[in-house]
């Protein structure tokens, strides 16, 4: 996130100001932040991810959104654009705003230097306040890993990591799996001894 545009906004005042904004801006306790543009590596796994899923889920019941769907967090006030989401059944959406939706049943986020801390962190622990979430993954753009964090039946987040290109990234909100090689298909990773 960047430096805040502006202190202590209504709820309602954020919606406005993001209706008439030529960029997207983040929501959090009364304060919008900037949302920066993501790397080229970033962009590619991203639509990856989401042409992946897309493929899988197509007339089923479930589907696949990208960073152009508002999202909020009732619990805790954020409001945001994750990278994919994966949404079934009936959207439900903000009371302050039609267009917000709030049960999704996973959130992938492909991470930055610049965010890695921040998704890992605050963001993850937001997103465990949304009632319908059943999984959170994370992907580095660096290395062939990706994360999976689920919620057990107690309440508690699993973690899983699925690591190296021949591994496959498996979903347990929906039934797909997806090739690493597939996400990763047309970035340069880096080595990292994994």
């Amino acid at each position: 996130m960047s430096a805040a545009l502006q202190q202590k906004l209504s709820l309602a005042e954020y919606f406005n100001r993001e209706r008439l904004a030529t960029f997207k801006s983040q929501f959090v306790d009364g304060e919008m932040f900037a949302m920066a543009g993501g790397t080229t590596a970033h962009n590619i796994i991203k639509s990856n991810v989401e042409g992946e899923l897309y493929s899988r889920l197509k007339g089923g019941r479930c589907r696949t959104v990208s960073s152009d769907q508002r999202l909020i967090v009732e619990r805790t006030g954020l409001v945001t654009y994750p990278d994919v989401m994966i949404m079934c059944g009936e959207w439900q959406y903000a009371a302050e705003d039609d267009l917000t939706v709030t049960n999704p049943v996973a959130i992938v986020e492909v991470l930055s230097p610049s965010t890695e801390r921040y998704d890992r962190g605050a963001n993850f622990r937001h997103y465990q306040q949304v009632p319908s979430l059943e999984e959170y993954i994370l992907i580095s753009q660096d290395e062939a890993v990706c994360e999976r964090f689920r919620r057990q039946a107690d309440g508690a987040w699993g973690l899983i990591s699925f690591v190296g290109l021949s591994a496959d990234l498996q979903f347990t909100s929906v039934k797909a799996d997806i090739p690493l090689s597939a996400i990763y298909a047309g970035v340069t990773l880096t080595e990292k001894g994994v």
